[in-house]
């Protein structure tokens, strides 16, 4: 199977073009905006291009049997919606006409029902637009990835292990499932080798169900050994808690600002179709960031108490 991976510089696409070659047979085409910064295995195909311009993605989907797209605007102006719609635009048009079989997407996890975030609801959108050809789509919802290289995970971190007392909003308290991102890789290469998965929807995390308040005071546990004080207050707006999180980490202002602006989401798997099809079974968000910061882990310590699991 020729596969193509969209986003392979990226905290998602690199960890996956690595999985493919060592994992699969598959031929591995990534697409990529500067050649020459691409730094890639021999059996690597490296095609240069750019989503936003229709003409550079004949080339890279020549001979493709499925590809994986990895893109999303994360900046906090308006006009990412219409720029993650022009790039998926273009995607679905070159994929039909280049008669690619399936297209898998990593989406946002959250409910249609829900009144979204503006860049949950452009994720979601996202996906109608690439089923909109004739290629079939599977897509795949997550709500935070943990690992090294994720920016909401980054974010996290440097809260947690920076701020012995913070004073937060109220989405402090809402609830997410978050999961590994050897878990997502893996939820990816399954997905590829199931023709059944074409067309469908999966909603993907990890076993535990915290609030974003328990996700700070485990992380902090795990990386200093203590669990900071946290004062949730109801007067902090997202966008003053994207200036307050840029002064306190190196997370910039406008890619803290759609990060916070989702939490006020909940992000809680209510289909676990997928899981059950390939029978993984997802690591712990504690042994998550335990390998993401890089301690040793025999994956059965956990920090979180089962009580915190449920709220």
């Amino acid at each position: 199977m020729n596969v193509l991976v969209t986003g392979a510089t990226g905290f998602v696409g690199g960890r996956l073009v690595v999985a493919l070659l060592e994992k699969t047979d598959h031929d591995v085409t990534v697409l990529v905006r500067d050649e020459t910064a691409y730094e890639s295995a021999e059996s690597v195909t490296v095609v240069e291009g750019d989503v936003l311009e229709p003409n550079g993605l004949e080339t890279a989907l020549e001979d493709v049997d499925a590809a994986f797209y990895l893109i999303h605007a994360m900046g906090a102006h308006g006009d990412f919606a219409d720029r993650d719609r022009r790039a998926a635009r273009n995607f679905e048009r070159a994929a039909s006409a280049a008669g690619v079989e399936r297209v898998i997407y990593l989406s946002g996890l959250g409910s249609d029902a829900e009144v979204l975030s503006a860049h949950l609801e452009s994720r979601h959108e996202v996906e109608s637009v690439l089923a909109a050809g004739s290629t079939e789509v599977t897509v795949l919802r997550a709500a935070i990835i943990v690992g090294d290289g994720s920016a909401s995970f980054r974010l996290l971190t440097q809260l947690a292990t920076r701020l012995p007392v913070m004073v937060t909003p109220r989405w402090i308290h809402t609830r997410c499932q978050p999961i590994g991102i050897d878990d997502v890789v893996a939820y990816c290469l399954a997905v590829l080798e199931r023709p059944e998965t074409a067309g469908e929807t999966y909603e993907i995390g990890g076993p535990d169900v915290l609030t974003y308040r328990e996700l700070l005071a485990t992380t902090a546990e795990i990386a200093t050994g203590r669990r900071p004080l946290v004062l949730p207050v109801p007067i902090l707006s997202p966008r003053l808690s994207a200036y307050w999180v840029g002064l306190v980490t190196d997370v910039p202002t406008a890619v803290a600002y759609p990060l916070i602006d989702g939490l006020r989401n909940p992000v809680v798997v209510e289909d676990d179709r997928l899981e059950r099809l390939v029978g993984l079974e997802p690591v712990s968000f504690d042994v998550a960031v335990r390998r993401a910061l890089g301690h040793d882990t025999d994956d059965t310590t956990r920090t979180t108490r089962p009580e915190q699991a449920v709220e």
